[in-house]
């Protein structure tokens, strides 16, 4: 069987804080590292997706409500679920890669590296369905 989780995929996070939440890989590390034997992950996601705009609101009232809060995070891939759709993200590889998760300050520049790209691609409207919050509609059948 090939290898299938691929740096552009979009998986969805199952385990942890951001459980439910759609992500990218941005690098993967299928064999494993020192640190970490096991095949794991750099994905960055979306941690507070946008909320609805309609037509009447304002010029204020939609920059406020299409920002996007992002996360980047190495995870095993035992707590992803890849889907069949891939997104370019072109980020920056200096900047976002997984040396810089131990520093605090590199870290929020990488995650407001994401964040840009982000919200640039939400603007154009490419890939919307990656910007909808996943819902379950669970409770309809109890």
């Amino acid at each position: 069987m090939g290898k299938f989780m691929k740096s552009g995929k979009v998986v969805l996070v199952l385990g942890g804080r951001y459980a439910g939440r759609k992500a990218v890989i941005v690098k993967n590390y299928d064999d494993g590292t020192q640190d970490r034997p096991y095949g794991h992950a750099l994905v960055a996601g979306i941690d507070k997706y946008p909320l609805k705009v309609t037509k009447p609101m304002g010029k204020k009232r939609i920059a406020k409500r299409s920002k996007i809060k992002t996360f980047v995070k190495v995870v095993n891939y035992n707590h992803l679920m890849p889907t069949r759709y891939t997104v370019d993200l072109n980020a920056d590889k200096n900047i976002v890669n997984k040396d810089v998760l131990k520093d605090g300050a590199k870290r929020k520049r990488a995650r407001t590296e994401i964040k840009q790209k982000l919200e640039e691609r939400y603007k154009t409207g490419k890939n919307k369905w990656f910007f909808q919050n996943l819902i379950f509609s669970l409770l309809r059948y109890v």
